[in-house]
């Protein structure tokens, strides 16, 4: 695989995502962790709804593990990237950041490394990724 490109995807802060000290609750980066894959998904041509009916598969999260580096607040515009680290026949790792701001200034917010399993839809069950998918996977 070569050097895998950076999605961008910008987050709004909103009421919704702070907890009662103003502050986005930890477990909420993870929201904004899916959104941007799934907007990186997107950007490839993958819709996560027609590859479920056209496949019979779709993606999961099957591990994450998160570092929460400072905290964001109502209002902020956070930018989440997305990179793909390792993909294999069933998963995939990527890299998922929140900043606060862009460029050299910007923050790091928090950082994961999330997993995704390909499953069988109705079974839930592991299986290979489709070739059509890992060719536009490798791609990215």
């Amino acid at each position: 695989m070569t050097k895998p490109e950076v999605f961008n995807w910008p987050v709004r802060v909103y009421w919704e995502d702070t907890d009662a000290g103003g502050i986005v609750f930890y477990a909420n980066y993870l929201k904004f962790f899916e959104r941007a894959r799934t907007e990186w998904l997107r950007s490839l041509g993958l819709q996560q709804q027609a590859l479920r009916e056209a496949t019979g598969g779709m993606f999961v999260v099957t591990d994450t593990q998160t570092r929460h580096h400072r905290p964001s607040r109502l209002d902020d515009l956070l930018l989440v990237t997305t990179r793909l680290t390792e993909l294999g026949r069933a998963s995939m790792t990527l890299e998922q950041v929140a900043w606060l701001g862009e460029g050299p200034d910007a923050q790091r917010l928090c950082e994961g490394q999330i997993r995704i399993g390909w499953v069988d839809a109705s079974a839930m069950k592991p299986m290979r990724i489709p070739v059509t998918l890992i060719d536009k996977l490798h791609n990215a």
